[in-house]
């Protein structure tokens, strides 16, 4: 009757302390490898691989910004390029434009100067007719004017040299 009500309780009884020392050593010893050897090398294992992951992924992604920096720069420096090139063609362009526009201009205008100079020519050349014709209307107008004034022939040749004199004396105002 180990568990007699007047011994009181067992854990209190120094009698069993030894065996209760030597069960509790046993059990936390046996709880001890079993944690030391099995299930903390396992953790530990574990907490390494994840640390050891963890700094692979931190060195990547400081190797994906070191690269993503340098793409970025690459980018810029193509777009500058690109920006400048452009400058260029649209000037080369401009300037091309231009020249093209100032040799058209000069065509156009020798082109003008010579339509104005035929069409001098041709209003002098008008003149010149227009006063011989004048002058022809102007002959036969007068012969048969101081025919029909005389009821007689005209001597068509005093009449042409009279309307010549006076038209040579009045179309030097207008030449």
């Amino acid at each position: 009757k180990w568990l007699c009500s007047e011994e009181g309780m067992p854990q209190l009884n120094p009698k069993y302390w030894i065996s209760q020392i030597f069960w509790l050593v046993a059990i936390f010893a046996t709880l001890y490898l079993i944690l030391s050897k099995l299930i903390l090398p396992r953790i530990s294992a574990g907490l390494e691989t994840r640390k050891s992951k963890i700094l692979n992924d931190l060195d990547e992604a400081k190797q994906f910004k070191i690269e993503s920096e340098k793409k970025i720069k690459e980018y810029e420096k193509i777009l500058n390029d690109a920006k400048n090139q452009s400058k260029i063609i649209v000037s080369e362009s401009r300037k091309k434009i231009n020249h093209d526009i100032k040799e058209k201009k000069d065509q156009l205008e020798k082109e003008i100067e010579n339509e104005l100079n035929k069409a001098e020519d041709n209003i002098k050349k008008l003149k010149k007719n227009s006063i011989q014709n004048i002058n022809l209307i102007s002959i036969e107008i007068s012969s048969e004017i101081v025919k029909n004034v005389t009821n007689g022939e005209v001597n068509k040749s005093n009449v042409s040299a009279i309307v010549e004199d006076i038209s040579k004396k009045q179309m030097s105002k207008y030449l």
